[in-house]
């Protein structure tokens, strides 16, 4: 899914006011935290709102070229949702925000948040959704009508923020599957995306349909998807592998049992 930058230059800043509203509400929520907010947690989510803000920058002097497109779509659906992912902002928000408490709860333990959640359902919306728009006419489509050019980029950002919280998240998510699990979604999920570039470089001479690109052009991007992604997938891995590292971190450092309490149930005799 490339980005469709089809739209003529002006003094439009687009999305832009939006990523800054993340970031300064963000940074208040942050210094209102008591206890101290993470600045590690900060940086991350500032950086996610930095590679976001270029991802949706008026990109105008090449709109027709898909490597600029690609370039666009590996920002907005990938490398940005690990980086905002990693600011957790709804531990931060749960932290500096009681009253939202119980009915934040209720939202994360609903059926259709528990559906989405779910790694196998994150990666079908965001591998499944590039495939949809790459192999049928909605990528051509989608440089025609502005509407569906919004609705396309919300959901690459949603998509790539969902399967990085369902993957490596450290905010909490109701039943949360197992690393192994996670692990093979991972992995199911980069070999996708690496299969669907592979394909669209083979077919650049046809796809994405209708949009009459250059085939040379479009295989570059193909070049750039396949390793641009394999960037995004690899720090995600990082942060799943540090995620299961601390857990673990702490679970060895819980204080052990007081003296004279046995380290286990005493055998019954018979």
């Amino acid at each position: 899914m490339f980005a469709y930058s089809g739209h003529p230059a002006g003094a439009d800043l687009g999305p832009l006011p939006w990523v800054g509203l993340l970031a300064s509400g963000y940074l208040v929520a942050a210094a209102g935290d008591r206890q101290g907010w993470s600045r590690w947690r900060t940086a991350a989510w500032l950086t996610g709102c930095a590679v976001l803000a270029v991802a949706v920058s008026p990109l105008r002097d090449s709109a027709g070229d898909p490597r600029v497109h690609m370039a666009q779509h590996l920002l907005l659906g990938m490398l940005a949702p690990v980086a905002l992912v990693l600011g957790a902002p709804v531990t931060l928000l749960l932290r500096v925000a009681p009253p939202v408490r119980r009915p934040l709860a209720r939202l994360l333990h609903s059926a259709p948040v528990r559906l989405v959640s779910h790694p196998v359902t994150a990666a079908a919306l965001s591998t499944g959704g590039l495939a949809l728009v790459m192999l049928t006419p909605v990528y051509a489509a989608a440089g025609r009508h502005p509407l569906l050019h919004d609705g396309l980029h919300l959901h690459y950002l949603a998509a790539g923020y969902l399967f990085a919280w369902a993957v490596a998240g450290p905010d909490p998510a109701p039943r949360r599957p197992g690393p192994a699990l996670r692990t093979a979604v991972l992995v199911a999920a980069a070999a996708g995306h690496a299969v669907l570039a592979k394909y669209l470089y083979a077919h650049a001479g046809h796809l994405p349909p209708g949009a009459g690109y250059d085939a040379d052009a479009v295989r570059a991007a193909a070049r750039l998807m396949y390793y641009g992604g394999d960037v995004a997938e690899l720090l995600l891995a990082a942060a799943l592998c540090a995620d299961r590292y601390r857990r673990r971190g702490r679970r060895l450092a819980r204080p052990l049992p007081r003296a004279g309490r046995p380290l286990t149930r005493a055998v019954p005799t018979r």
